[in-house]
């Protein structure tokens, strides 16, 4: 599946969150602990950084795919970029979270929410925000908003977010984001992208972190049947064409 959407994007990627209510333990030896466990089975992934507010361990930009983990206070993290297929994607998150609740103590009670994100990254060049506009507005009842003479677009990043199911524990939120660049009006440099994000978010503890993988393939279930019927179509597609007509 993710074959035809590299043909669609410059960059695809598969994020997962574990985000917790208590505060992870941050020791050395069971941050190395866990980092060593996750390389054993991902041997590329052997750079170890050191930032501000998490620690990571990651392969190196050239390896693809680009696999990447990261522990924050509440929060454990991992990404896939590129991968050959969906499957290769989710295999890194898996694995995290068959680990993270042994290796950091997380408890069945702690957990507060699973996320899984899915990203598409288009290279653009000129105003972010007038392409994402022309892609999206015309046609619609927002159009009329836009009828004022000597205007340009400074901030077009659509947002919607809906709750899944009659239980109501899972979110998504569709959401496109646009970068500025240096130049004014938000003029972006060659290669910035505008991103488009699938995110689905499961609320709620578990009866025991073991499930927590079966998590995954219910999110990656719905996630799927979104990205394919809702998000290509309706934000991908439409983006892409209007990056090609060059009309922004």
């Amino acid at each position: 599946m993710s074959e035809s959407y590299r043909a669609l994007c410059n960059d695809f990627y598969v994020n997962l969150k574990l985000n917790v209510r208590m505060e992870l333990p941050r020791t050395r030896e069971t941050v190395l602990d866990l980092f060593e466990r996750v390389k054993r089975q991902f041997p590329h992934m052997t750079g170890f950084r050191k930032y501000k507010d998490e620690l990571a361990l990651e392969s190196t930009q050239s390896e693809m795919p680009h696999r990447w983990m990261a522990l924050r206070s509440t929060s454990v993290r991992s990404g896939v970029v590129n991968p050959t297929n969906v499957d290769e994607g989710y295999s890194l998150h898996k694995h995290v979270l068959e680990l993270a609740p042994t290796y950091l103590s997380i408890s069945p009670l702690d957990v507060d929410y699973v996320e899984l994100l899915y990203g598409f990254d288009l290279a653009a060049n000129g105003n972010h925000d007038a392409i994402v506009l022309d892609a999206l507005i015309p046609g619609s009842p927002l159009a009329a908003l836009l009828d004022i003479p000597n205007t340009s677009p400074i901030d077009c990043q659509p947002l919607i977010g809906l709750s899944l199911g009659k239980r109501g524990d899972i979110e998504c939120y569709f959401e496109v984001k646009t970068r500025p660049g240096n130049a004014s009006p938000r003029e972006s440099e060659a290669g910035d992208a505008i991103s488009v994000y699938c995110t689905l978010r499961k609320f709620g503890g578990v009866s025991e972190t073991r499930e927590l993988p079966a998590v995954l393939a219910k999110l990656a279930k719905i996630g799927e049947d979104l990205v394919e019927h809702r998000v290509v179509p309706g934000l991908i597609v439409p983006i892409r064409e209007a990056i090609a007509s060059g009309n922004a």
